[in-house]
């Protein structure tokens, strides 16, 4: 059965102290938990660099090019009119269509790309709620959380204590 450490910690240094400290120590699943973003959290968790910026770039740009085929082929080559002696294929009058596909394509890939790939289903419950000092992680609070191996949460919790920690709390996690 699985287990959850958590610990408090005064000042930004200190948490990403522990956590740099942890990580090399291996064994935990860590996570941080700020009211604002840490400056350095990524590092120090070892978390990889976010690919939605190239499926966002990908997908808008697979908008635009469909938009502007699309207007290319109904306007200027499968139902060419003659209007105002202008030719069929004018650019300069694709622009906003080709635009705005490009823009929806990107916000569609965004938000059902993050739904279905990285973050799934929302979790309505998780056990952090269950410790009532963890109220503060919305307001001033540090906390970092490990999750271990039940067996292995006595060594943790030692060790946070150890790092500097306020207050460490075990919580049970049932699977």
């Amino acid at each position: 059965m699985k287990a959850l450490v958590l610990g408090e910690f005064g000042e930004q240094a200190a948490l990403l102290d522990a956590a740099r400290s942890l990580r090399a120590r291996g064994g935990a699943r860590l996570d941080l938990h700020s009211p604002y973003p840490l400056e350095g959290a990524d590092e120090v968790l070892g978390l990889k660099p976010s690919t939605v910026p190239l499926v966002v770039l990908v997908a808008g740009v697979i908008g635009a090019i469909s938009g502007y085929l699309l207007q290319w082929y109904t306007v200027g080559y499968d139902w060419p009119l003659n209007v105002g002696n202008r030719p069929p294929h004018s650019p300069a009058a694709f622009i906003p269509v080709t635009f705005e596909l490009g823009v929806l394509f990107a916000a569609l890939a965004i938000f059902f790309g993050l739904l279905a790939a990285w973050f799934g289903f929302p979790r309505v419950h998780h056990p952090v709620f269950e410790v009532e000092a963890f109220r503060s992680a919305t307001i001033d609070g540090l906390w970092l959380s490990a999750e271990v191996e039940g067996k292995d949460a006595e060594g943790i919790a030692a060790e946070l204590r150890r790092l500097g920690a306020r207050q460490v709390s075990i919580v049970p996690e049932a699977t």
